[in-house]
């Protein structure tokens, strides 16, 4: 495949990268950072850097590049600035939207993995240190959920996490099972806030 002169237009350029030639889509990508840049810097991104907004606005320029076509009758830059611009656009709007503020800020108040003796498996990848402070984090998230809780939902709370069903923890605080399901649902309800 013949590489196209980096002198070329940037609409020349686009025919290129149309072709599959990384070389001129590198080159526009170095030509339009300062665009993208310069479109990003005035929002803000909830949850998020500067360099989050960037990143969101090369995959815009990256559409540009790859979906531009000379029959259009608009230069490139153009089409390129409205690319950048709705992509910002529509990721400051998910973040003020909240869409994925469940997934960023829940936390579990189950322990993973765990295996009936109190004690949390981790892999070779994680420190003790991390599994250390980690359990730390959660005692401190379990105390200021029990603040919140009701003398009843706090005295089921700790078998509920030790993996006991609804019948045995029932059984053990002398209530209904259908009380102790309520509660746990309660609980559940209190801790998505």
């Amino acid at each position: 495949m013949e590489q196209k002169s980096l002198n070329h237009s940037d609409e020349e350029l686009c025919l290129g990268a149309a072709q599959g030639d990384s070389t001129v889509e590198a080159e526009l990508v170095c030509r339009y950072g300062w665009l993208v840049r310069a479109c990003a810097r005035p929002l803000f991104l909830a949850g998020g850097d500067s360099e989050d907004l960037i990143q969101e606005g090369m995959l815009g320029l990256l559409t540009a590049i790859r979906t531009f076509s000379p029959a259009r009758d608009a230069a490139f830059r153009t089409y390129a600035e409205i690319c950048i611009r709705s992509r910002l656009l529509t990721a400051v709007r998910a973040a003020q939207g909240g869409k994925h503020s469940p997934l960023n800020h829940s936390v579990s108040y189950e322990p993973p993995l765990f295996d009936g003796t109190n004690a949390y498996l981790f892999s070779s990848a994680e420190s003790p240190e991390d599994v250390v402070i980690g359990r730390e984090e959660l005692k401190e998230r379990l105390e200021a959920l029990k603040g919140r809780l009701s003398k009843f939902e706090a005295q089921i709370l700790p078998p509920y996490l030790s993996g006991l069903s609804c019948g045995e923890i029932a059984q053990r605080v002398g209530r209904s099972q259908k009380s102790v399901e309520n509660a746990i649902q309660r609980i559940r309800r209190k801790t998505a806030l």
